[in-house]
């Protein structure tokens, strides 16, 4: 049975995903920002950082969806993360070399702070992949075929 409004899943599951889904983002966020010391990264982080959009999505409907997160929102953050990798890449000109290294502090081998722009890199890469991968999902929830029995 479901709760106030037909939208969506049951209460329970509505529930378990409100309980869940911080988890889930903020481990995506884990995975962004330690891809450079452990096995993870951008795309990895940015799938299960759009993973946490689409759990709600499934709980919620999508009309719950399109009113916390305006279409516009999802193009803009995908422009943001291909502006900023671009960014990055090409400041390393400034020491004579695409994707040059041109963070100044190293840190030490191993820690968070060690790999100069790689974090920043897989920051922008998880914008992007988790704004267009959801956007993917949002486009084949839109755009789903009926069959001819529903017509």
């Amino acid at each position: 049975m479901n709760s106030e409004n037909n939208n969506g899943m049951s209460l329970i599951i509505k529930t378990v995903t409100r309980l869940t889904v911080g988890f889930i983002f903020i481990y995506g966020i884990y995975i962004v920002l330690h891809g450079h010391v452990s096995p993870g990264g951008g795309f990895a982080g940015g799938v299960i950082i759009a993973l946490s959009f689409v759990n709600l999505m499934l709980a919620y409907g999508k009309e719950e969806l399109y009113k916390r997160v305006p279409k516009t929102v999802l193009s803009l953050f995908e422009s943001i993360g291909a502006i900023m990798f671009l960014s990055i890449a090409l400041l390393g000109f400034t020491g004579g070399y695409f994707f040059y290294d041109w963070f100044v502090y190293k840190g030490e081998p191993f820690s968070i702070f060690s790999a100069g722009t790689m974090p920043l890199s897989n920051i922008a890469i998880a914008i992007k992949v988790a704004s267009g991968l959801f956007a993917i999902f949002l486009v084949l929830i839109l755009l789903r075929v009926t069959s001819g029995e529903e017509e």
